[in-house]
């Protein structure tokens, strides 16, 4: 028996750690956190001192057990969680749940996984910080009585399953408020002035009046006075410029650069800098600090030196501006600088190589620049024009890297022609282009991130689980908005000849960007209105700075809930018993048919517009909202179409044919069938003639391409992309295949391998009951039986699992059935 225990949170994490420590020493998995606040109670003393409840999970039982007997046989146990206060919270659990001897208990940081960090955290062990434990208790606790108190008053006054939290409200209010800015925002146009010269010697390059005109007629008067007009170069200057490296990444600017870079959503940055940091690859990834340690410094120059020259290197410190940074902490950076790629899989190798660019360029020399500004003069009128090159004298860090940019409208400057003072040009063109204000851009993931951060609101831990909070909550989508057609002029004056040319443009189209759904603004609004103190950015920003003191030892974390409570419970109890119910209503007029009042709001199953009151004598209509429709901008004539719906186009083929709105889109529904209709269709312009070249395509679709076993195999297009059926069997077609000429062979293939894989993922089966145990990702398993899948931790062994076992796993997780009032009340009888 090992005479020294470690214990980290994660598997894979142990499994590295296992390679640096020799034979007395045993490396277990706590698997993250084993123990927390109760899930159906506050689980905290709000009347006393705020004392928590925890509690050990029924899934981690067996982790404890495990770790318990472990314990009890070594000689020292090394709590090695990780270095944050979430880390630390961790280790505290540990101690008190495995009940463990101080005097046998050490506990170790490091913040990266090699040999040498484990080497030294050994050499240096520490007792637990229990300000730090302290820090994670008050944003554990107070996070749970703001969701545990504000939730049921959203159950009440506006939707059931409704939740709130203190930062996951505040970024919805941010979406909310960025949205509603575009929607009031009115457009102004302008004339910009843009224009094409050569140089003698023929060479062409672009430059720009500097300012814009207001008006058509301004912009066609300055045309007019460039007809017959002379140009030349009335100024010239160059000046020597420098650009500096970025600081190496913290979380948020990792997020932000993935984003960017590599298209990255905010959690599958922080999944993929995990499997790196648990690889040994980086150090850790959840840090608000830009230091690099002396020795990495020192092995950025040795490789800079080694891979570029001595002339590349600059070694230098970063100063971080985050409140409450740790400073104590790394920046996120390559464990080997040496290694400018690792074999990982295609997510992990792309960041990793982001990190290590970012991370060897800060150590870099600065790049040198040559920027030149040429001022060009007209012979009949006093305006000028100018034009800006760059051109990169000494690369530097840019032989590495270049930090990208969030702005959508940042143009690079480009080289210039040689030309001299007085030099004679010749104009190509210059054109006079109506141009539009922007309203500001829809958030991104990244771009939430980096507001969240100016405004001192969460943490790095924090980020990537309150965005996916927000979206899994369907308060904000990261959907598609599709814009709207606008015409815009143009004119252009060439050879002497001023044309006006009518152009198109798209504007207001968004992909990927995060949009606030109905509930979300609803929520908001009826969160600001009674809650403003929650939702205020500066309150949630003062909350953190608190996390901070506590962490720091300045304050005491009771204290700070007792102060925070008794200004909060009193406001909750007013608004569960006073505010009046939240539902989005807009009254958009009267229905000419039966002079009721007609308006839209959110209703039990979602947005709905609806003709009567619940006053009138008789029943109010009702018709749900089509998808890309929304409470706060719907129209009254788009509302009024909605009950034009379904719609009868007539028979085909003997079935009846309809077009309706539906939860994914409007669709045609033929017999049984449901066909989608284009993206756009308006589903009232569809006549029974397009719903039938859209059947005739749906019935060549799903026509049968082959027969396997004498079961018919179709192909198709899913959001997963190209697939097979067969046998009720969805079959991934991927690219080493030709979709568009599947051959008997490429079909017969793709059923056989999926029909072993599905073999090989099957543990467990008892046919006669329909109950099987399948592999599931992650190294789980599931419990499946009928539409019942209940997904097992980990730690659960299923090599021996029993029919017993799998039938009381599904009966305690199978969906309860629901018994009506009606039921309930003939029961009685």
């Amino acid at each position: 028996m090992a005479k020294n225990l470690v214990i980290v949170e994660s598997p894979a994490k142990a499994k590295t750690i296992e390679k640096f420590l020799g034979k007395d020493f045993k490396v277990e998995s706590s698997f993250g956190h084993i123990a927390d606040l109760p899930s159906k109670e506050l689980g905290v003393d709000v009347d006393g001192d705020f004392k928590p409840k925890y509690e050990v999970s029924k899934d981690k039982k067996a982790v404890v057990k495990k770790l318990k007997e472990l314990a009890a046989k070594a000689e020292i146990v090394w709590l090695a969680s990780d270095e944050d206060r979430e880390g630390e919270a961790i280790a505290w659990h540990l101690a008190e749940s495995l009940k463990l001897d101080k005097a046998k208990t050490k506990r170790i940081v490091f913040h990266e996984i090699t040999k040498a960090a484990i080497q030294k955290a050994v050499e240096n062990p520490r007792g637990i910080d229990y300000d730090l434990v302290d820090a994670q208790q008050a944003r554990r606790i107070l996070d749970r009585i703001v969701g545990y108190e504000l939730s049921p008053v959203l159950w009440r006054k506006v939707k059931g399953g409704l939740s709130a939290g203190r930062v996951q409200s505040v970024s919805v209010r941010l979406i909310v408020e960025r949205e509603r800015e575009i929607q009031e925002f009115t457009p102004e146009a302008s004339y910009r002035i843009d224009a094409e010269f050569s140089n003698e010697d023929g060479q062409t390059f672009k430059a720009k009046l500097p300012k814009n005109f207001s008006t058509k007629e301004e912009a066609y008067k300055f045309l007019e006075d460039n007809v017959s007009a002379d140009f030349k170069v009335a100024d010239l200057q160059k000046k020597p410029a420098k650009k500096s490296p970025a600081a190496p990444f913290t979380t948020s600017t990792l997020q932000q650069e993935a984003a960017r870079k590599l298209g990255f959503s905010v959690s599958r940055t922080m999944t993929n800098a995990q499997r790196l940091y648990e690889a040994g690859l980086i150090t850790y990834m959840r840090t608000d600090s830009v230091n690099l340690s002396d020795e990495a410094r020192k092995g950025a120059e040795a490789e800079i030196k080694n891979a570029y020259g001595a002339d590349y290197s600059k070694p230098r410190n970063y100063k971080g501006k985050a409140k409450g940074a740790q400073e104590a902490h790394e920046a996120i950076r390559p464990t080997d600088f040496s290694a400018h790629a690792v074999n990982a899989d295609r997510d992990q190798a792309r960041l990793y190589e982001l990190i290590w660019k970012r991370a060897i360029a800060s150590q870099m020399s600065e790049a040198q620049l040559e920027r030149t500004n040429v001022k060009i003069s007209a012979s009949t009128h006093n305006e000028t024009f100018t034009a800006n090159g760059e051109v990169i004298t000494f690369e530097g860090f840019l032989k590495v890297y270049l930090e990208g940019t969030d702005d959508e409208d940042t143009e690079q400057d480009g080289m210039l022609p040689a030309m001299k003072v007085n030099e004679t040009l010749l104009n190509s063109y210059i054109t006079a282009t109506e141009r539009y204000t922007r309203p500001p851009a829809r958030f991104t993931e990244a771009s939430l991130v980096k507001k969240l951060e100016e405004l001192g609101i969460g943490r790095p831990s924090t980020y990537a689980p309150t965005i996916s909070t927000i979206q899994n909550r369907n308060y904000v989508e990261k959907g598609s908005v599709e814009g709207q057609e606008r015409n815009y002029s143009q004119l252009t004056l060439q050879e002497g000849a001023i044309k006006d040319k009518q152009l198109t443009e798209k504007v207001g189209s968004d992909k990927g960007k995060l949009v606030p759904t109905d509930i979300g603004m609803i929520v908001t609004d009826f969160l600001v209105n009674h809650f403003e103190q929650i939702l205020d950015y500066n309150f949630t920003a003062k909350v953190e700075e608190d996390f901070d003191d506590i962490a720091e030892g300045k304050v005491d974390w009771s204290k700070m809930m007792k102060d925070f409570y008794k200004d909060f419970h009193p406001v909750v109890e007013d608004v569960q018993e006073n505010a009046d119910r939240e539902s989005g209503e807009r009254v958009l007029g009267t229905d000419p048919a039966t002079g009721k009042q007609v308006s839209v709001r959110l209703g039990k199953f979602g947005p709905m517009v609806q003709i009567g009151t619940v006053d009138d004598e008789e029943k109010p209509q009702f018709a749900s909202l089509a998808p890309d429709q929304q409470l706060n901008t719907i129209t009254y004539e788009e509302a009024m179409d909605l009950f034009q719906l379904p719609k009868d186009l007539g028979v085909y083929e003997g079935e009846e044919v309809q077009v309706n709105n539906g939860r994914f889109g409007p669709y045609v529904k033929f017999g049984k069938a449901y066909v989608s209709l284009p993206k756009g269709t308006d589903p009232l312009s569809v006549e029974l003639d397009d719903a039938i070249v859209l059947i005739k395509e749906k019935q060549k679709a799903d026509a049968p391409i082959y027969h396997y076993q004498d079961l018919p195999v179709q192909k198709g297009k899913g959001r997963f992309g190209p697939y097979i059926k067969w046998n009720n069997m969805f079959i991934n077609v991927n690219k080493k295949y030709d979709w568009d000429n599947l051959s008997e062979d490429d079909i017969v293939t793709l059923i056989e391998e999926k029909i072993q894989k599905e073999k090989d993922k099957l543990i467990h089966s008892w046919e006669d009951e329909g109950i099987r145990v399948e592999k599931a990702r992650w190294g789980r398993h599931n419990v499946i039986k009928g539409k019942t899948k209940v997904e097992l931790p980990k730690t659960v062994d299923v090599s021996d699992m029993t029919l017993e076992e799998a039938k009381a796993i599904i009966e305690k997780n199978a969906p309860k059935k629901k018994t009506t009032k009606k039921k309930a009340a003939s029961k009685k009888k």
